[in-house]
């Protein structure tokens, strides 16, 4: 059979929300949902892989539509399948749509890029008639973990919001599982963010772990003062101090916090992640990555990112990516990574697990769907369907 992509459509979807983290507020958040159809049928309908870009970025459908799209379309069809001719190479796709991109300027297009490359992968893991963590296990030769560990990330800043209304939140997180929980530091003032934290950690007690998310708002004064000060709390980790690029900072402050740290949710390439590894103080003992894979080119990328850290010595199971997408958790089952974050009530319905799927002692066991696995989940497959007919 002659398989290629027939059409890559997109579409700029609504996830707003009137909360805020300590840098922006997400009224008029967007995302990019991408279909990738392809002429294979499977079960008699024919194969569409899925993708859409992690919250905190805005939808990509410019750059999506414009450029990347058209260089999959215009390709030889030949020219994106793997050896055997009998399905896609998502390596082979990403060459195309970087075709002409200069190094460097990795900003909006790693998302872009990121989008239409989940949708790609979702598509050959269809084509193959596996889960993709199957597909990636086999690929690389590793044996696949279908637990994977989530935590769940919230505590926003949200207007009225008083120290009951997050304890409540957090206990509802404890309710549902988690034995991991996070919550927004850095939009109030150190006195006020301390009283938030105390209140969390008096809810949930002996049951579960914080940690704690400043959005890289600090500057390096802030950013050692609230070191100083989180110093006496057992926390999960203390997450993106300063500026994501700004790598003295994050050493720096590391010399002031010995607990774990966690950053590379704002990084978007193997080379900045090199970066980080090399310059950013990062110790492969106790701190944490969070590069996300839809943000910064995609699982492509990410294998380049995981291959990079194997060289400095980094343990695959310090990533744990944001996002909490089932891209993700994919990639955490399929190639040995630490976890996964995961929104319980927010940004829906692109967050969250397939129907059915619950949070147990802090994990969740992923269910044996072909592709992505997103035609689990009933609400979201709901979107998905009405952009691919």
């Amino acid at each position: 059979m002659d398989i290629r992509i027939t059409e890559v459509k997109e579409i700029t979807l609504p996830i707003s929300s009137p909360i805020r983290n300590a840098y922006i507020d997400f009224t008029k958040m967007t995302t990019s949902l991408v279909a990738v159809v392809t002429n294979v049928v499977r079960d008699g309908k024919r194969v569409v892989g899925y993708g859409f870009n992690s919250n905190g970025r805005y939808g990509q459908g410019g750059l999506i539509r414009e450029r990347f799209a058209p260089r999959i379309l215009e390709a030889e069809a030949s020219t994106l399948l793997d050896q055997t001719g009998e399905n896609l190479d998502p390596d082979r796709v990403w060459a195309a749509m970087m075709t002409n991109e200069k190094p460097g300027g990795h900003g909006e297009r790693s998302v872009a890029v990121g989008t239409i490359d989940m949708a790609v992968w979702d598509a050959t893991a269809k084509i193959a008639g596996k889960p993709l963590f199957r597909l990636l296990s086999e690929l690389h030769g590793v044996e696949a973990d279908p637990r994977v560990f989530v935590y769940a990330a919230g505590g926003y800043y949200y207007p009225g919001k008083d120290l009951a209304a997050l304890r409540a939140e957090m206990r509802s997180y404890l309710d549902r599982g988690y034995t991991v929980v996070k919550m927004k530091i850095g939009g109030a003032p150190l006195t006020e963010d301390l009283q938030r934290i105390e209140a969390v950690l008096a809810e949930i007690g002996s049951e579960a772990r914080l940690a704690v998310d400043a959005n890289g708002r600090f500057d390096l004064e802030t950013a050692i003062a609230y070191a100083k000060a989180l110093r006496q709390y057992d926390l999960f980790w203390y997450e993106e101090v300063g500026d994501p690029l700004d790598y003295s900072l994050q050493a720096t402050v590391s010399e002031f916090y010995p607990g774990p740290m966690a950053t590379g949710e704002n990084l978007f390439s193997h080379q900045d992640a090199r970066n980080l590894i090399r310059h950013g103080g990062m110790r492969s003992d106790r701190d944490w990555l969070q590069f996300d894979c839809a943000l910064s080119y995609g699982l492509c990328e990410y294998r380049r990112t995981l291959a990079m850290l194997q060289r400095h010595g980094w343990s695959s199971r310090r990533c744990i990516p944001h996002g909490g997408h089932q891209m993700s958790l994919n990639i955490a089952a399929g190639l040995g990574l630490g976890g996964n974050e995961s929104y319980p009530d927010l940004f829906q319905p692109f967050g969250g697990f397939p129907d059915g799927v619950r949070v147990e002692a802090g994990y969740i066991t992923m269910p044996e769907l072909v592709g992505i696995g997103f035609e689990g989940k009933s609400d979201l497959c709901r979107v998905m369907h009405d952009l691919a007919e």
